[in-house]
């Protein structure tokens, strides 16, 4: 690595033959430091874009970029409200493969300072959408990668099963990933035409005196598919300010009825590239990653702990270097591995309270919950005072998690009240509050119970 750009530009010559180069220039927009990038200027005026890797992965990723490049057919470049590159030609410097593309202009703009309202938030929505919206036959056609929601939804329980295996991710976000991918709901979707999974710099905008920012191109196409929708919008997770408008903006350029579930797919999604960065960095047996990702999850579950969904978007403590490093995480993440929940270390059926034992053991009164019950209770209430001694610990619900998609959209563009820590009866001390259906004393005790087991489970694992 290290080229300078006159040796890059020298590249162009072999990719398009006849081509007279008369200047170099490094490439700063879409260039992250993992290629060899330059601009070079032809006589007639064009700017082409130079890369070139010089390691598999990246070598990988400009061989799909080049494909799906060409797979944009005029009629398919035609249906787009913006430019996207176009593919000129490919060449070998040394050992490296280099790609050379059409150079588009425009700024592009962090994902933490893309402002709400009109302007940047709703072009991009609506440039996703246009994506969204091409046939799928352009990607079918060129032989791309093409997912059901059904394989989408296995392909992340493996994720989630090699990140487990691991042993460095928090108990609380693995049953929170997992019930989520065994939600039904979650995966009623049509796959469509992505890019596999859009960054903030992707789009390069340009100003306009009366609307503001607006999207004139889009970079980065090498994981065009067909696939989830939700692959492109997760990045919305670093964008706080903006992700409703763009969302909104979204949804309202659809062509089709809108997906219910969307957002929770594309939040659980970005909270999955956490894991994926640890299971590459276990995969390539880097200990420093894999620290790297294990503290990013402990700060994402403590978030989790303060009952935000959102807690990606609120830039807490660690969240933003975990940003920095999605870039860094490959599209592959080693083999599968079977770590689903085979273990006899307890037996669930002996933490539950049989109340209909207790309530025969005593005629005369109800139940006491086991929240109540206390080393000072006495009579036919001691067994239950026991085994409530035994889990007497501070409680935390998860059950919520199933119910991902319920409620309102937050402004960060996520289901506020469906956080997996909380009912969706529950107030903020987090006990329930719908006091015109009270449960009964036994209805209590079995959620303490439940409660209990919950909570034992999670600190056991961790």
């Amino acid at each position: 690595m290290g080229r300078s750009p006159f040796t890059l530009a020298a590249a162009v010559t072999a990719a398009l033959p006849g081509a007279e180069v008369t200047g170099a220039r490094a490439l700063t927009a879409d260039a992250d430091g993992r290629f060899d990038s330059a601009v070079a200027t032809l006589a007639d005026g064009r700017e082409l874009a130079i890369r070139i890797a010089d390691d598999d992965e990246t070598a990988r990723e400009l061989a799909a970029e080049a494909l799906a490049l060409r797979a944009l057919t005029a009629g398919a470049r035609a249906m787009l409200p913006f430019s996207a590159p176009e593919y000129i030609g490919e060449t070998r410097v040394g050992e490296g493969r280099a790609l050379v593309t059409g150079l588009l202009p425009g700024f592009q703009i962090e994902p933490a300072m893309v402002p709400a309202g009109r302007g940047a938030a709703e072009s991009m929505g609506a440039a996703i959408a246009a994506v969204h919206g091409l046939p799928t036959s352009v990607v079918r056609g060129a032989g791309l990668v093409s997912k059901s929601a059904e394989d989408t939804r296995e392909e992340l329980a493996r994720l989630i099963d090699q990140a487990a295996a691991t042993g460095r991710v928090p108990a609380r976000l693995t049953v929170r990933w997992r019930q989520a991918v065994s939600d039904d709901d979650l995966w009623r979707f049509e796959s469509t035409v992505v890019l596999g999974g859009v960054q903030a710099t992707s789009f390069l905008f340009d100003d306009d005196p009366e609307r503001g920012p607006e999207v004139t191109g889009l970079v980065g196409w090498h994981g065009l598919a067909v696939g989830d929708p939700a692959l492109d919008l997760a990045w919305l997770s670093a964008a706080p300010d903006a992700a409703a408008d763009v969302h909104a903006s979204y949804s309202s350029s659809l062509d089709r009825v809108p997906d219910a579930a969307l957002e929770v797919r594309a939040r659980l999604l970005a909270e999955l590239e956490f894991a994926r960065w640890l299971v590459h960095g276990d995969s390539m047996r880097r200990g420093d990653i894999v620290d790297d990702a294990a503290a990013l999850l402990e700060s994402l579950a403590d978030g989790l702990r303060d009952d935000d969904l959102s807690v990606i978007a609120t830039r807490g403590t660690g969240v933003d270097s975990a940003l920095d490093a999605l870039d860094r995480v490959p599209a592959e993440t080693g083999p599968a591995i079977d770590t689903s929940m085979q273990t006899d270390a307890y037996n669930p059926d002996e933490l539950w309270l049989d109340t209909n034992a207790d309530a025969d053991s005593d005629k005369t009164g109800p139940v006491e919950p086991l929240s109540s019950t206390g080393p000072e209770a006495g009579g036919d209430n001691a067994d239950a005072a026991r085994r409530a001694a035994m889990l007497t610990i501070e409680t935390e619900d998860l059950s919520g998690v199933s119910g991902l998609f319920a409620g309102t959209t937050g402004a960060a563009g996520v289901r506020e009240e469906s956080h997996p820590l909380r009912s969706p009866s529950a107030d903020a001390s987090g006990v329930a509050s719908d006091a015109a259906d009270s449960p009964t004393d036994d209805e209590e005790a079995q959620r303490a119970a439940r409660a209990a087991l919950q909570r034992w489970k999670s600190s056991s694992s961790e």
